[in-house]
């Protein structure tokens, strides 16, 4: 099935929509003829999106909602509830990129990291769920990291918080194949977006732009895969570091993979 076919007239709501890799999800999805809920903050730069979605003949609705806020996100979800009746498809790209370079276990920036990284996007689908349950169909599509298969020195919080999420994935995905729902985890590598500007990367490690991971986001739903990483030439990341965990740790340290802030 073609994505104009699949994706037309269909309700996607995206979190963390007004920039990076949710913003360029609802531009792709635009050119497909799906109806987009964008929910962020800044609902600001949320209504410059919906602007040019429309210019594009897409069609889509604004939420200002802080995903780490239970109460916004069930507010967020009965107006999706009673615009549209439900959403077909979610993807949870709401994200922040939380470090402990102090490597003193700064409880703050962890409390912080999990109630964005974890609960934010267990929030969302905690009230979206019920309506993909009753209807027996949906797609459920969690934005995570490759950081979640292999820890960088200095991003505890933020590793944390996506290895959470991982294993809460991996869950989710099992027990909704009763419901009719599916669910799609994606683990990109470090994506050219404002959450990691100060950070200059190397070469072996290159930011890699948003449009390029939202293709891979449309094409892993479409084809229904459990998992997605970008770049796909990734991949052997994770499984190397669970078999020779000490020789990965000697490669990233090697190659400086940590990057360093640009003053």
């Amino acid at each position: 099935m073609s994505s104009r076919i699949l994706f037309k007239d269909r309700t996607v709501v995206i979190t963390g929509a007004s920039g990076g890799i949710g913003k360029a999800i609802a531009l792709q999805l635009a050119s497909y003829g799906a109806r987009t809920f964008l929910l962020s903050r800044n609902v600001t730069v949320l209504q410059q999106i919906k602007e040019e979605i429309e210019s594009l003949n897409g069609i889509s609705e604004i939420i200002q909602c802080d995903v780490s806020n239970i109460d916004e996100v069930r507010r967020a979800g009965e107006k999706i509830r009673e615009i549209s009746g439900g959403a077909d498809i979610l993807i949870t790209c709401a994200g922040k990129y939380v470090q402990d370079n102090s490597s003193l276990l700064d409880m703050e920036a962890f409390h912080d990291s999990i109630s964005v990284n974890f609960f934010g996007t267990l929030n969302i689908i905690h009230s979206l769920l019920p309506q993909m349950k009753e209807r027996r169909k949906g797609h459920i599509t969690i934005i995570n990291s490759l950081d979640s298969g292999k820890g960088i020195v200095g991003d505890g919080p933020y590793v944390a918080a996506k290895s959470a999420l991982d294993g809460f994935g991996d869950v989710l995905r099992q027990e909704m194949k009763q419901f009719g729902i599916r669910v799609t985890s994606v683990y990109p590598g470090r994506v050219d977006t404002p959450m990691i500007e100060s950070i200059k990367v190397p070469s072996i490690s290159a930011k890699i732009k948003p449009d390029k991971v939202a293709k891979a986001v449309l094409k892993g739903i479409r084809k229904n895969r459990a998992l997605v990483i970008v770049p796909a030439t990734l991949s052997f990341i994770p499984v190397l570091n669970k078999i020779a965990p000490v020789m990965m740790d000697k490669l990233y340290r090697l190659f400086r993979l940590e990057g360093e802030v640009i003053k």
